[in-house]
């Protein structure tokens, strides 16, 4: 009987590729559990009345009602939502302080408050950490300088940044207390005459929490904006040096304009992260918001509403603050890429030029530079 000899078979090997998905699984499935599907849940609550009842004939029970748009606006007075009657009810008339100064009473909603509150608190802050974050990264990658252990110094101005913000917001609040250093140091030049509350006053407390934000994220602003410098073509300020071009103009029409994407990077993630301002305020006013609840942000009335179980309230407040996120993200986004969209425009007319007006003198002396050019990159590959 003769034998066939039989050719083993080959073991199907995965493509390389698929390793790539099969790693990528575990953060879908985490990303899909704990982000995702929480927020549609967030979405799905903010049109119902969702909340926690105590009621001393019934006791403890939950209310889930479906009320559509009432949570961000209903004209009724007696149902509390974002932006309608029923939001004036926990604050209503208040005096408003803008940088220390009263621009008289406020009627609006919380929410409008709150919102005012922040944006203060992050103005203060962030003007100042732009303008020594900038001096600062020009300073370190200014090569004429010669400075030295410029690493240590990165290292020391990164390193408040990796403290918690619940330990800064209690040590400051321990150092500008009533009877804190602060207020005996001020005490003893003469400054201050007794106990001083910073809590006490609308912008003093502004200015407080203004100051811990910026010790925290000067320095890694500084790292950002030195990364944007770095990444400048030196050629171009050698350039500008050859030409007579001083430090000051080389800064406005040179480095100010090549460093406008990280910039707005910059600005954008930092009024992000001012929106959501919250465990700093919280800790250095012990939760009171300061006067006239100055200090009390979009976040700590967030908070606020989850610890009084309404759940449907503070739903809304989150998908409010998720497309003020979202807004901003992608005004990033399309900013940063309409110079991409400009460059492929022209790229595009080109070829359009080519194809059409190929046969004219000049074009066609346009397509043999650009081929030379292509062939000398091939063959220096």
């Amino acid at each position: 009987m003769d034998t066939v000899a039989r050719t083993p078979k080959r073991r199907k090997r995965m493509p390389l590729n698929m390793w790539g998905w099969i790693f990528i699984i575990p953060f879908f499935i985490a990303f899909l559990w704990f982000q995702a599907v929480p927020l549609g849940e967030t979405f799905y609550f903010s049109f119902f009345k969702y909340m926690k009842v105590t009621s001393a004939t019934k006791g403890t029970f939950w209310i889930q009602k479906f009320i559509g748009w009432d949570n961000f606006y209903s004209a009724d007075p007696n149902v509390s939502s974002l932006f309608g009657p029923g939001g004036y009810q926990d604050i209503g008339y208040q005096n408003m302080y803008i940088f220390g100064v009263s621009v008289g009473k406020l009627y609006a909603p919380n929410i409008i408050y709150y919102l005012i509150n922040t944006m203060l608190i992050w103005i203060m802050g962030f003007i100042p950490q732009i303008i020594v974050s900038l001096a600062l990264a020009i300073w370190f990658t200014d090569a004429r300088l010669k400075l030295k252990a410029t690493g240590f110094w990165k290292t020391v101005m990164y390193m408040p940044n990796l403290i918690m913000a619940a330990a800064f917001g209690l040590l400051f609040n321990l150092m500008f207390s009533s009877s804190g250093p602060v207020v005996q140091i001020l005490n003893s030049m003469g400054i201050l005459s007794g106990e001083f509350s910073f809590m006490s006053n609308e912008f003093w407390c502004h200015f407080v929490i203004a100051l811990i934000n910026f010790l925290m994220w000067f320095g890694n602003t500084t790292l950002l904006l030195m990364s944007g410098i770095m990444g400048i073509d030196q050629s171009i300020f050698e350039s500008a040096a050859v030409d007579g071009s001083g430090a000051q103009r080389t800064f406005w029409q040179i480095t100010l304009p090549l460093l406008k994407p990280i910039f707005l990077y910059v600005v954008i993630t930092s009024l992000i992260g001012g929106v959501q301002l919250y465990d700093v305020s919280y800790i250095f006013t012990q939760g009171g918001g300061g006067m006239n609840q100055s200090s009390y942000t979009i976040m700590n009335y967030l908070a606020d509403l989850i610890q009084h179980n309404n759940y449907g309230l503070s739903s809304a407040l989150s998908v409010f603050m998720f497309i003020i996120t979202a807004i901003l993200s992608l005004s990033l986004y399309f900013v940063n890429n309409r110079n991409r969209s400009a460059d492929k425009d022209v790229a595009s007319s080109r070829r359009k030029r080519f194809r059409e007006y190929g046969e004219f003198p000049g074009t066609a002396k346009d397509i043999a530079t650009f081929k030379a050019m292509k062939q000398g990159m091939e063959g220096g590959k």
